[in-house]
C-alpha cells in the first residue's frame, strides 16, 4: 500500500506546474485585505507602525510563506496528516488548560516568546481536516448509518468542551459550527440537524444558569446596550457612534474621532471594522466585504470542481470557517450579535488568527491545484 502511494506521489504535478496553477489573483486579494489591516493598525496607533502594524506585517509574511507551502504540497499528504494534526492540536488544548498563559480572565494561549499561540485557532483547521478525511473514507451507505456519527461527534465534542472550559464560549461555538457544517456537507441525514436544532432550544435556556456572570452580562447588554452605557454596553454604543459618524465616505485616514481619541475599546482587534467604517465610510466597509465575498465565492467554486470528497469537504469547511469569522465580527460591530472575541479575518491584530486563516486559504489553493487528483478511500484511521 505504501509503495502504491509513493508511486502515486511521483505521478503528481511538478513544482513548476503547481506554481503555474497557483491562483495569483486570490493571492493578490489576500494581500490587499491584509494591507487594509496594516493601514488600520497604523491609523489606530496614531500614525505609528508600533506597537501593532510592524508585528502584524511580520506575522503576515510568515503566514503567506506557510500558505504557499501548503498550496504546493500534494493534497494526499494533507489527507494522510489530517488525524495526526488533529491529535496534536488536541494535545495543545490540553496543555494550555494546564500551563497556558492567562489573559482577560481566560487561559487560551501558549507563550512562544515571539507570539502567543492560541491552540483553539489551530483546532478549527485541524477539525475540518479530520472530518473531511473521515467522510472521504466512508461509503455513501455508511454515511447514512447512525453509528457513523459516533466518531465525528467525538471529534467535535472533545475540543469544544476543552475550549469551553478555558472559558471561551465564542470559539467553542465556532468549532462546533465548523464541524457541523462538514457533517451537513458530508451527507448526514438532514432530519438529524432539524431534530438537533429543536433540541438545542430548551438547552440554550437551561445553559443560562451555567454561564459566567460576564457572559450573561454580554447577552443582556446585546438586548439592551443602554442598560449599562458606561460599563458592559460601552463597546457597542461607541461602535455604533463611530460607524454612524463615518457616513458614506468616512472622515478620512487617521481622522476618526472615536478611535483617535480612544473612545473606542479594542480598536485594534475586535472593533477594527468600526475604525474602517468611521475613516472610510460605507464605501470602505462594503469594499472590504466585497473582497471577502471574492474569497468565499472562489472556495465554493473550487469545491464544485474538485474530484475528491476530501478536497470538496476541505474547501467547504474552510469557506464556512472564514464566513463565520467575517459575519460574527461585522455583526458584533453593528450590534446585531453579542460582543465576543472573534477577529476580523486578516485585518484584526493577532498572530494565531492570522496564521490560521492563511493556512485555511492555503488548503483551498491546494485543493484548486490538485482538483484532478484522485484520492483512494483507504488509509490509517479510515
Amino acid at each position: 500500500m505504501l509503495t502504491s502511494r509513493l508511486q502515486g506521489m511521483r505521478r503528481s504535478k511538478s513544482l513548476f506546474q503547481k506554481l503555474y496553477d497557483l491562483n495569483l489573483f486570490i493571492v493578490a486579494v489576500v494581500f490587499i485585505i491584509a494591507m487594509i489591516g496594516f493601514a488600520l493598525l497604523y491609523s489606530v496607533s496614531g500614525g505609528n507602525v508600533d506597537p501593532w502594524a510592524k508585528k502584524q506585517v511580520i506575522r503576515f509574511v510568515i503566514g503567506m510563506a506557510g500558505m504557499v507551502f501548503i498550496a504546493l504540497v500534494d493534497i494526499r499528504v494533507w489527507m494522510f496528516l489530517a488525524y495526526p494534526f488533529y491529535f496534536l492540536s488536541l494535545i495543545l488544548l490540553i496543555f494550555v488548560s494546564i500551563t497556558g498563559h492567562t489573559g482577560m480572565g481566560a487561559t487560551r494561549w501558549i507563550n512562544l516568546g515571539f507570539m502567543n499561540l492560541q491552540p483553539s485557532e489551530l483546532m478549527k483547521i485541524a477539525l475540518i481536516l479530520a472530518l473531511a478525511r473521515y467522510y472521504h473514507c466512508l461509503d455513501k451507505e455508511d454515511v447514512r448509518r447512525y453509528k457513523s456519527l459516533l466518531k465525528p461527534v467525538f471529534l467535535i465534542a472533545a475540543p469544544a468542551i476543552l475550549v469551553l472550559l478555558q472559558p471561551d464560549l465564542g470559539t467553542s461555538l465556532l468549532i462546533v459550527l465548523g464541524g457541523v457544517s462538514i457533517l451537513f456537507c458530508g451527507g448526514v441525514r438532514r432530519w438529524i440537524f432539524v431534530v438537533g436544532f429543536i433540541a438545542m432550544i430548551p438547552t440554550a435556556f437551561g445553559a443560562w444558569n451555567f454561564m459566567k456572570p460576564y457572559q450573561q452580562n454580554r447577552v443582556l447588554t446585546f438586548l439592551n446596550p443602554e442598560r449599562d452605557p458606561l460599563g458592559a454596553g460601552y463597546h457597542s454604543i461607541q461602535a455604533k457612534i463611530a460607524i454612524g459618524s463615518g457616513g458614506l465616505y468616512g472622515k478620512g485616514f487617521i481622522q476618526g474621532s472615536q478611535s483617535q481619541l480612544n473612545f473606542l475599546p479594542e480598536k485594534h482587534t475586535d472593533f477594527i471594522f468600526t475604525v474602517l467604517a468611521e475613516e472610510f465610510g460605507l464605501i470602505g466597509g462594503m469594499g472590504l466585504i466585497g473582497l471577502y465575498i471574492i474569497l468565499l465565492a472562489y472556495a465554493i467554486i473550487i469545491s464544485m470542481s474538485v474530484k475528491s470528497q476530501f478536497g470538496r469537504l476541505l474547501t467547504l469547511g474552510m469557506a464556512v470557517t472564514f464566513f463565520l469569522y467575517m459575519f460574527i465580527n461585522i455583526a458584533m460591530n453593528l450590534g446585531m450579535l453579542p460582543v465576543v472575541g472573534v477577529p476580523l479575518p486578516l485585518v484584526s491584530y493577532g498572530g494565531s488568527a492570522m496564521l490560521t486563516l492563511l493556512i485555511g486559504i492555503g488548503f483551498v489553493l491546494c485543493a484548486a491545484i490538485h482538483r484532478d487528483t484522485a484520492i483512494s478511500r483507504g488509509g490509517a484511521f479510515a
